[in-house]
Formats: structure tokens, sequence, C-alpha cells
């Protein structure tokens, strides 16, 4: 080479090649691995505002059956009434026949046991683009207490409602759990 030229040889041309294709497709591989998963964050954010939908509804449900009121006396309250497990013993649920579907439910009981597939509106109507999610509610009205002094479930004081949905796309569940109390 000249003094008076300038340029690369061709082994240094093929080496920056080499240098710069590895740095490419490690960065593709990279991104590839982002954007594969990018839809994960979307499921677990329904999973979760399905959950809360459904415990938020069963949670704004009274405590009691309307119709319980085992005194026939309307001044007395369901608080004082209900001295046994809720829904087991007699205040809400079952007891009083089944409702014919979640627009009718009328306490926290009624919730107890459902299991939609597909995200379903308090009409029973199945919500558009949901239906790969299966949710579940449990109303636990035994072995449960609350606060200081204990409100305590066996005693018709206290449930926990829990809601669980699922869905493909999830590592896990969702899983929320509340509290109801027996103020009314």
């Amino acid at each position: 080479m000249n003094a008076g030229q300038r340029g690369v040889t061709l082994i240094e041309l093929v080496a920056s090649i080499v240098i710069v294709s590895v740095a490419t497709i490690a960065l593709m591989t990279a991104i590839a691995g982002v954007t594969g998963h990018s839809a994960d964050p979307m499921v677990a954010e329904q999973a979760t505002a399905i959950a809360d939908s459904y415990l938020e509804e069963a949670q704004l449900a009274g405590f009691c059956d309307p119709s319980y009121d085992p005194d026939h006396n309307s001044a007395t309250t369901c608080r004082s009434e209900c001295t046994t497990s809720a829904c087991a013993g007699g205040c809400g649920g079952a007891s009083f026949g089944a409702e014919s579907g979640r627009a009718s439910f009328d306490d926290v009981c009624d919730y107890a046991g459902i299991d939609d597939a597909g995200a379903r509106d308090r009409d029973g109507n199945a919500i558009a683009g949901l239906s790969d999610y299966t949710v579940t509610v449990e109303v636990v009205d035994s072995g449960t207490s609350l606060g200081a002094p204990a409100l305590d479930a066996s005693a018709g004081q206290v449930v926990r409602i829990d809601v669980t949905v699922e869905h493909a796309g999830l590592a896990a569940p969702v899983r929320l759990s509340a509290f109801k109390a027996n103020v009314q």
C-alpha cells in the first residue's frame, strides 16, 4: 500500500461484517423474546379486572337473604338474628331456594359455587373477547375470623369471598379474596 492511499484490507472488512452480524443477531433474538411475551401482561390485567368485578359484585350483595327473618320481627336485624354459619346455617344462600340466576342473587352466599366458562356479566351474558377465562367463586363461612375482637364466621359475623380466574396464558391463576362482615 502506498503512503498516500487509505482504506481497509479485505480481512478487516470481513471481520467488521462478522462482528456487526453477531451483534444484530443477538439484538433480534432479545427483541423476539420480549415481543413473544408482550401479551402476557394484558392477559394478567384482564384476569385481575375480571376477578375484581366478580368480587365487587359479591361484596355489594347483602349478608343475609332478605327473606331471612326467623323471629318474624322486622325491627330485628340480620346482625342480631344470624348467629350461625351464614351460608351453611341458613342466613343466606341455598336455604331460601336457588336463585334463578346471578341477576337475582340477593345475598353473598348466593355467589358460592359460581363456575363460569368465560367471563359473564351480572345478567349471565358472555362478555365478548373474554371466553378463554374461567371464573370460580367460593364463599367461606367457617374457620374464618376477622379483626380484634374477632368477628367469627361460625357465629354468622363474617365470610371470606374467594374469586379465582384462570387462563391458558397465565403462569398461575389470579385469586382475589375479601371479607364481608355482617354489620346490617
